[in-house]
């Protein structure tokens, strides 16, 4: 009557369980019907027709108590009914020979109030099962007072993953045969459920097992398995350890500028404490999430809890395994999370993308009234990406220039050619790093903001403004809370100067220069805008560039000098190139045939590396002050955007790596997806459903900016230290505008990847979202407001989407994509997605079903989002299972409400629901789910008014 799942750790069991089976109340063969049947039921009144329905309880022998485990779904109306639905039970349920198995049957009068009576009752163990003939077992069904047989029980037993076509013909003839799958405890290399390789990362699975009938009256075994991920938590520790380093750098870094003017080093203070602020906060965080045990995902009630706020909500994977005669299994898999938003900061003013947009205006009107320089979003990018190149070449050209001078030592003509070859190449890609007029300008921005500067062309002052008139402007601090401007004359823009009687002259350390102008009426004088980085006649404008230059020059003497100690080989005569005379009188002034190699060269590596530490130092300081300034006309406002931002981002990172993670291991023995992996990257397609209106808006605001910035992150494959779960978790490494997340795979895997995975090459992903509300806010949004970001999102996703497809298709042959049953192409269908995206229509959720099956035809990395990953999401997910039954394993289309209808009633995504908020019902109510679309409606009785 019910699918059911057995598993057992027992070792007395290992080839028997974990164990899927299904149990039926049966009177006799029902011919034509397949699957299993319930015969001649009688209902709990006297011309009732029952809706049948099998509850499954485990009695432990040693405790002799009685556990609820699951039941399946209700069969409405009919004295013959045909289950569909499995159960499964966990392993902490001690399952062992001795374990019994009761199956109880109901007819349920009201769904909506779970008002039911009994019918009859079966009980088995166990080894029964195991010990019986032909792998079958044979029970009558009694009545309450177990005098009454009301029918039949038929237990047997098939191998999920290899049924033979046989098999599923039993099935179909004779109905009276209720099936038993089982599975073997041990993981086998092409077990993608068991492998040991998940359960380093994926826990506490939940598993759900169906059979459905083909349109041919074959029998499909479908079984779904939702876990857990370690991610959830592992990666935003990570990432918080991460955020404080790299503000703990900053700080020092902000420090090491040396003394600056009164103005720009009260700022410097400022921006200081505030980094302090938000490094306390973190730590605090850090602590805290440090101090949880328990499950490895954060529940939806729990979405908007301080110390939560990192952590994804509800993080799960889910994947679904069809099994057909004559067919290899097909698997298929989604990553369910809450969409990534700052739950716990609220969405009063918008989300992300809202409020940085505000802010980018503001802070011009910042830079001007507050004589800070305005450096736009791509100079404050381009200072990180300095900062980060200078930091990281320096010590590679220092290891390269040591195993040159190793490899004179040796007198290795070839380990010389070769450590000066990777040498030269670092030091130029170190050099064009800095050939950039940023550096120059806030060199000479730097040296403005020095206290020396003011007064060193200084003929004339004025009393009440000598020194620094800076002195009397506010710190950041006064300036209000949460991005205010600053206190302005009625009708007065920043920058705009007020008619006045007498001018002054104004030194602000900034532009480096006198100007006259008014007095404004507070006794200040009004502030000229700096739109551009300032020059400075007065600084040596060609001290940079010498320094820079010396870089290129000293590199030069080094590959001069090598040339010549080559010149030297004999063997290596007819190999001489020609050397300039003038280079090598300026670098060699004397010079012993018979010398050492490493005492020639020595000095001129030194002089490269001080030239490269010199120009570092300078960089660094001058990138700093860029940042400085972008902080200081940020605060209080830019830094609480940053902290808001790393929130959002540290959920979506946590997903794409659990994704991501997920992908590889289930295509560690496709070639095809691997080639693909390293040549091009995968799509990460996120689906959320999320409505564009009242606070649901600020969250689709936040997931649009947090998704966006996960192209800052690559992924590489690297080889674990051991086979211990712990040295085979992700690891984090990197900076805020860019991340690689290194994934350890065992030796034995890790040796069958290609050269170039293993070489550590960084392999890429492209995130797209593509978002379309369903419930009945955005019919509201739909009708009387706006929808314009929904429109713009699905619109610059597609476009990002096609051009991944172009890549693709130029680098990666179409054979090493996945087949499906479905013959649509891919440029087809990409084009009905775009002609979708442009339409107006309400509530187009074809958008979504097209863009999840472009994913998965990509290879791509599947995602499903609502706020809390538990409600729609799950109605979005079985849908999809459904239809890829439909689609790619001919699902009876009688079959397919029924089948939905079981997975949303009994599957796996009310059992999240469930470990959500300990209450078995989907959070809608009737009204609500007048303006879903129709498919996405959840069956009777699983739905109703909760706290989630």
């Amino acid at each position: 009557m019910t699918s059911h799942f057995l598993y057992s750790e027992d070792t007395s069991l290992r080839n028997s369980c974990k164990t899927f089976f299904y149990p039926s109340t049966t009177l006799t063969s029902c011919p034509g019907n397949g699957g299993v049947v319930c015969r001649d039921l009688i209902g709990s009144g006297r011309d009732r027709t029952p809706n049948a329905l099998v509850q499954v309880a485990v009695i432990d022998p040693r405790e002799q108590y009685l556990v609820s485990q699951a039941c399946t779904e209700i069969v409405e109306g009919s004295r013959d009914p045909l289950f569909l639905t499995g159960v499964t039970f966990p392993p902490e349920y001690p399952a062992s020979p001795e374990t019994l198995v009761k199956l109880t049957v109901y007819d349920v009068r009201d769904k909506a109030r779970d008002n039911s009576s009994f019918l009859g009752s079966a009980t088995f163990s166990v080894s029964d099962l195991l010990r019986s003939k032909d792998d079958q077992l044979t029970l009558n069904l009694r009545s309450s007072d177990g005098v009454l047989a009301v029918g039949t029980v038929l237990v047997s037993r098939v191998n999920m993953g290899e049924m033979e076509e046989g098999d599923m013909d039993h099935i179909t003839a004779d109905v009276q045969q209720c099936t038993l799958v089982c599975e073997s405890s041990q993981g086998t290399p092409n077990d993608k459920d068991n492998s040991p390789l998940t359960g380093a990362v994926f826990k506490n699975p939940v598993c759900k097992v169906y059979k459905f009938q083909t349109v041919d009256s074959k029998w499909m075994l479908v079984r779904e398995q939702m876990e857990e991920c370690t991610l959830s938590f592992s990666i935003p520790r990570q990432l918080l350890h991460l955020y404080i380093q790299e503000d703990m750098r900053r700080i020092q870094e902000l420090r090491d500028l040396g003394e600056l003017s009164p103005h720009w080093d009260n700022l410097r203070k400022e921006v200081i404490g505030r980094y302090g602020q938000v490094i306390a906060a973190y730590q605090e965080t850090l602590a805290e999430l440090n101090k949880i045990t328990g499950p490895s995902f954060k529940p939806s009630c729990s979405k908007a809890q301080r110390y939560l706020e990192f952590i994804p909500i509800n993080l799960h994977t889910q994947r679904m395994r069809v099994t057909c005669p004559r067919q290899t299994d097909a698997f298929y898999d989604v990553i369910t999370v809450g969409a990534p938003a700052a739950h716990f900061q609220g969405f009063k003013g918008g989300g992300l993308q809202r409020l940085l947009s505000r802010h980018e205006a503001e802070k011009k009107s910042f830079s001007t009234a507050y004589q800070c320089i305005y450096y736009s979003p791509e100079h404050t990018a381009k200072a990180q990406e300095v900062l980060h190149s200078v930091g990281h070449l320096q010590p590679l050209i220092s290891g390269l220039a040591d195993q040159l001078l190793q490899a004179a030592q040796q007198h290795s003509m070839a380990g010389l050619r070769e450590a000066l070859k990777t040498l030269a190449g670092k030091t130029e890609q170190f050099v064009h790093a800095l050939k950039d007029e940023l550096v120059k300008s806030a060199l000479l921005a730097l040296h403005a903001a020095q206290p020396g500067y003011v007064t060193k062309n200084q003929n004339q002052t004025l009393p009440g403004h000598q020194g620094h008139s800076h002195q009397d402007h506010p710190s950041p601090s006064q300036r209000g809370q949460q991005g205010q401007s600053p206190p302005q004359n009625p009708g007065h823009s920043p920058g705009q100067p007020l008619a006045t009687d007498s001018p002054v002259v104004v030194c602000n350390n900034v532009d480096g220069g006198f100007q006259t102008a008014p007095i404004r009426e507070d006794g200040q004088a009004p502030l000229k805008r700096q739109d551009s980085i300032p020059c400075h006649k007065e600084y040596d404008e060609e001290e940079w560039d010498r320094v820079w230059a010396d870089v290129a020059k000293s590199l030069n003497c080094v590959i001069a000098m090598v040339d010549k100690l080559q010149e030297q080989e004999p063997i290596n005569n007819n190999q001489e190139q020609p050397i300039p005379k003038q280079v090598l009188a300026d670098v060699i002034t004397s010079h012993n045939p018979e010398g050492d190699w490493r005492e020639q060269l020595c000095p001129l590596v030194v002089r490269l590396k001080e030239c490269v530490a010199e120009v570092v130092v300078r960089a660094r300081r001058a990138m700093t002050f860029v940042l400085l300034q972008e902080a200081a006309c940020s605060i209080p406002q830019g830094l609480f955007l940053k902290q808001r931002r790393d929130v959002v981002f540290s959920q979506a990172l946590a997903a794409l790596a659990c994704g991501f993670v997920m992908r590889l291991y289930a295509g560690m023995e496709d070639k095809g997806f691997l080639r693909q992996l390293h040549l091009v990257g995968l799509v990460a397609q996120f689906e959320s459903l999320l409505s564009t209106y009242s606070e649901e808006i600020g969250m689709l605001e936040d997931m649009e900016v947090g998704i966006s910035d996960l192209h800052r992150v690559a992924f590489k494959i690297t080889q674990a230290k051991t086979d211990d779960p712990c040295d085979l978790q992700p690891v984090v490494i990197g900076r805020r505008d860019h991340y690689t997340v290194e994934v350890p795979l065992p030796r034995l895997a890790f040796q069958t990847l290609p050269h170039e995975i293993k070489e550590g090459k960084a392999l890429q992903v492209y995130p797209v979202l593509f978002n379309v509300g369903i419930n009945e806010q955005q019919t509201i949004a739909d009708r009387f407001g706006d929808i314009s970001l929904q429109e713009r999102i699905n619109q610059r996703n597609f476009e990002i989407l096609d051009s991944y497809y172009k890549s693709l298709s130029d680098k990666v042959p179409s054979e090493c994509l996945p087949c499906f049953q479905t013959q649509t192409d891919l440029k087809d269908l990409l084009g009905t997605l775009g002609q979708n995206v442009v339409t107006k229509k309400r509530k187009n959720v074809e958008i979504l079903w097209l863009a999840g099956t472009i994913c998965r035809r990509l290879n791509g990395i599947r995602f499903t989002s609502c706020k809390s990953a538990k409600d729609r999401t799950s109605m979005s997910v079985t849908l999809e299972q459904c239809a890829l039954l439909r689609d790619e394993h001919q699902l009876n289309k009688d079959y397919f409400i029924r089948a939905l209808d079981c997975m949303r009633r009994e599957g796996c995504r009310i059992e999240n629901v469930q470990k959500n908020i300990k209450c078995r019902k989907y959070a809608f109510n009737m009204l609500q789910l007048m303006a879903f679309p129709k498919i996405y409606r959840p069956p009777e009785g699983t739905y109703g008014k909760v706290d989630s």
